[in-house]
């Protein structure tokens, strides 16, 4: 298991190098930011070098993709272009707000997903079913910007119970919560379902059921516990990325996250903002895909790492 943890350790660290170089050659073929920043028509030259020279971009791309990953290490990415303030500082400003979305959205997910999919598998065939599935398949298939406007329509617009943007009370997580979890609660549903019949239809449930072992150990000891393992990945994954931020819910719902700073850097053309958030966001799904290959072993004791 150490060996394992230290080659995924490893691969990580490569896949952030990588990652690290694509997008500040991507971020670098957006444009100038020196030309973004000043006026062209008013701008001097002497102010376009001053600029760049303010910005870093008067050396070689070489020169400033070397400075960059000696700074990174650091967590040091930079001065923001929009006014000059440490791009760090800026992603810690907006974390916070994008974890305390992600926390309610995951919950909300797990604690409504996960047991629909598992009662639908085990009321097969029942109006219960065909209920589930139905949700899971609009789940699936409904857009979440579409979903965001028809509830800020309903509750805001209609029946005025709920506010439709900012960050504040409980009262405001509710409607981009339930949305950032839409997608998942339906994979959940769909995959929680797929995995619970599979398990059930299994030779050693059979046994068991023919030892006649009680029909809820049957499900919640043996069925169950097997049936997690690929609702664990999914989860993991889907994690790490509403911790990455949900573009399309952070800006509908004008809730100050990552990802809603990402697409301001992107517009902006503030190199060090996308830089920052594309490699937190890298990141944060390293460590959501360790996490869970690490979690099989003690959810399934047959999975080892050689």
């Amino acid at each position: 298991m150490q060996r394992y943890i230290l080659s995924r350790l490893v691969q990580g660290f490569f896949t952030l190098w990588v990652l690290s170089f694509i997008v500040f050659i991507s971020a670098h073929l957006t444009g100038d930011p020196a030309l973004v920043l000043l006026a062209p028509e008013a701008a001097s030259e002497e102010d376009y070098a001053a600029m760049k020279k303010k910005l870093g971009l008067d050396k070689s791309k070489p020169e400033q993709y070397l400075i960059f990953m000696k700074n990174a290490i650091r967590l040091d990415f930079g001065l923001s272009t929009k006014d000059f303030r440490p791009a760090r500082d800026i992603l810690l400003e907006r974390l916070p707000a994008t974890i305390q979305l992600s926390a309610a959205g995951m919950g909300l997910a797990i604690v409504l997903g996960i047991p629909l999919g598992i009662l639908s598998a085990v009321r097969r065939n029942s109006i219960f079913d065909y209920l589930a599935k139905f949700f899971a398949v609009i789940g699936m298939a409904a857009p979440q910007f579409w979903v965001a406007i028809m509830l800020i329509l309903f509750f805001g617009a209609y029946l005025k119970v709920l506010p439709t943007y900012g960050r504040g009370g409980l009262d405001h997580f509710i409607l981009p919560a339930f949305v950032l979890s839409w997608s998942i609660m339906a994979g959940m549903v769909r995959l929680g379902r797929s995995s619970m019949l599979e398990i059930l239809d299994s030779e050693f449930v059979k046994f068991a059921r023919i030892k006649g072992l009680r029909e809820h150990l049957v499900l919640w000891k043996h069925a169950l516990r097997n049936a997690l393992i690929p609702l664990l990945t999914f989860s993991g994954i889907s994690l790490a990325g509403l911790l990455n931020g949900s573009v399309v819910v952070e800006v509908v719902f004008a809730w100050p996250g990552v990802g809603r700073l990402l697409l301001e850097g992107v517009v902006q053309r503030n190199f060090p903002i996308v830089q920052a958030a594309v490699l937190v966001s890298a990141l944060f799904y390293i460590i959501a895909a360790l996490i869970v290959d690490i979690l099989y072993a003690y959810v399934d004791p047959r999975i080892r790492y050689d």
